[in-house]
């Protein structure tokens, strides 16, 4: 018989035990002293909070197992609606909210809810955009303002917690879409379990804490971790206009022990710090991923976290939390590529040779040699099974184990395992360049440029057709005069002959915004840049 099993049950567990303390903090202002003024819910106001959702939720006429589309701002509308759908056995979908119309109104169409929780907004665009939204029989009503509650009952209301089972779905997830069109992840109750208790682990998470998560979803962790959320002073859809001063009078003033955000993110608080002389004494780890975190901002972590350290867990939105590693690990002058960290108790890693399309077997993706660059492939509890409504992109994400039910995931990533145990990342696979001297990999190649010349951001492209591509390196930068641009072509082109790995680099451009992902603001769209390049690009070539 199938373990019951449902997230939801954390937060009344918590409220039980530390009913008290505070579970979220919203800001709604400064105080006449200049502090952030905060509205405060302890964890069984919370648990009321989620359990009138719950209510006006089946009173609406959501049902368990319905698909139901979250469009509410972070924070206490986010967490208590969710945690109050979990609760129902209802399915809640969560897409990015910065991906752009088209991009969403096709995730939308693909998913097929038949609820909606959302803002004013988000119910005039179901009423404006049928086609997207021909399943849709019911719509539930969210206040567009931040520190919105249901009601302001004072009397303790408790979560009715469906009797669901580890198999049983739980939430579609969407990817952010970086190299390709975002795709809806199916999560399992089991899976989430896996993951609070993965990252529990790894980190050493204690009830108590206080986080401050610089990307919304991760708030949803917290009730089940025990930890007090301080929901920051960032626009969600445009992550890097936050103001890093703000973040880090935060930090200060709410004592957080715990954070996490991008590398682009954590690179402008760490600026901001280093320039005005702040350290973080209350952090005790700062979770940086999205992208590979640069050698400067790892070098700054031992600066502004003087009782803390910067940990990089590696893994995706279908696979998480794979490996991690911390800045007491780091080697900030390797050229091999990323590094990532050891393997997570009870997730296996393989590197397997890079295949292109579908693999039907594990017998057919026999492990490579360690050290040697390859695919990332991995299978644990929390990995997922499947895409939502894809069956193709299912098969080629997919690779069926040896026994009865395993499944690996193709993280769509390179990389390699070391002799020590430690997983470097390599790149994307769908971004690496496949030239007629073969393939070139974003990572290695990089690392050669950034931070030398002024070189800040940098992008490996291939241009040309696949198998016969040629590299070209664009630069994050806007030289204003032709001469200048070419003298930096000129420098960059003899940086690239010292080394093996992008000798053969002969091409340079220059771009004034890399296009990033909106999640994070720190995945480069390569493939993006490349399709600049081919039309719009002004190239230098320096042989």
């Amino acid at each position: 018989m199938p373990e019951a099993c449902n997230i939801a049950r954390h937060l009344p567990a918590v409220a039980q035990v530390q009913p008290e303390r505070a579970a979220i903090k919203i800001p709604r202002g400064t105080t006449r002293a200049g502090d952030i003024d905060y509205l405060s819910l302890s964890f069984a106001e919370l648990e009321t909070e989620a359990a009138q959702w719950q209510k006006r939720l089946m009173k609406a006429g959501v049902r368990r197992g319905d698909r139901t589309l979250v469009m509410v701002r972070p924070g206490l509308p986010l967490i208590a609606s969710v945690f109050a759908l979990f609760a129902t056995g209802a399915v809640p979908i969560v897409i990015d909210p910065g991906m752009g119309l088209r991009s969403f109104l096709a995730c939308v169409k693909r998913s097929r809810p038949r609820a909606l929780v959302g803002i004013p907004m988000a119910t005039l665009i179901s009423r404006v955009a049928l086609g997207s939204f021909r399943e849709l029989k019911v719509r539930v009503g969210a206040s567009a303002r931040l520190d919105s509650r249901l009601s302001g009952t004072s009397s303790r209301e408790r979560l009715q917690i469906a009797d669901t089972s580890d198999g049983d779905p739980a939430a579609i997830l969407f990817t952010s879409g970086s190299t390709g069109a975002p795709k809806g992840v199916c999560y399992e109750q089991g899976m989430f379990e896996a993951q609070v208790r993965l990252v529990k682990e790894t980190y050493q998470i204690e009830p108590g804490e206080t986080d401050l998560p610089m990307l919304p979803i991760f708030a949803l962790f917290n009730p089940a971790l025990g930890m007090t959320t301080i929901v920051p002073e960032i626009n969600p859809s445009r992550p890097a206009t936050m103001n890093p001063a703000r973040i880090v009078k935060a930090i200060l003033q709410e004592q957080v022990s715990n954070s996490f955000g991008s590398p682009t993110l954590w690179g402008r608080v760490a600026d901001h710090c280093i320039q005005n002389n702040i350290t973080l004494p209350t952090l005790r780890r700062v979770l940086c991923a999205g992208a590979p975190v640069p050698a400067r901002l790892w070098e700054s972590s031992r600066h502004f976290l003087p009782a803390g350290r910067l940990h990089s867990p590696y893994g995706a939105t279908e696979a998480l939390l794979v490996s991690s590693i911390d800045s007491t690990q780091v080697d900030f002058n390797t050229l091999l590529g990323a590094p990532v960290g050891y393997v997570t108790r009870g997730v296996e890693v393989r590197v397997i040779p890079i295949f292109d399309g579908v693999v039907a077997s594990l017998e057919k993706a026999p492990a490579l040699p360690t050290g040697q660059i390859g695919e990332i492939i991995v299978r644990g509890p929390m990995v997922t099974r499947s895409y939502d409504a894809l069956p193709g992109a299912t098969a080629e994400a997919k690779i069926p184990g040896v026994n009865a039910g395993e499944i690996w995931h193709r993280m769509g990533d390179t990389g390699f395992l070391d002799e020590k145990g430690m997983l470097w990342f390599t790149g994307r696979k769908a971004e690496r360049v496949t030239s007629a001297n073969g393939d070139l990999y974003t990572e290695p190649c990089e690392r050669i440029f950034r931070g030398q010349l002024g070189v800040g951001r940098c992008a490996l492209i291939g241009m040309g057709k696949t198998g016969q591509q040629v590299p070209a390196l664009v630069v994050e930068a806007k030289p204003t005069k032709a001469e200048e641009a070419k003298d930096l072509a000129q420098k960059l082109r003899s940086l690239a002959r010292v080394h093996s790995a992008t000798a053969g680099i002969t091409r340079f451009l220059f771009h004034p915004k890399f296009p990033v992902d909106v999640r994070h603001n720190a995945k480069i769209h390569r493939l993006s840049l490349a399709r600049w390049a081919e039309t719009k690009g002004v190239l230098w070539e320096i042989l």
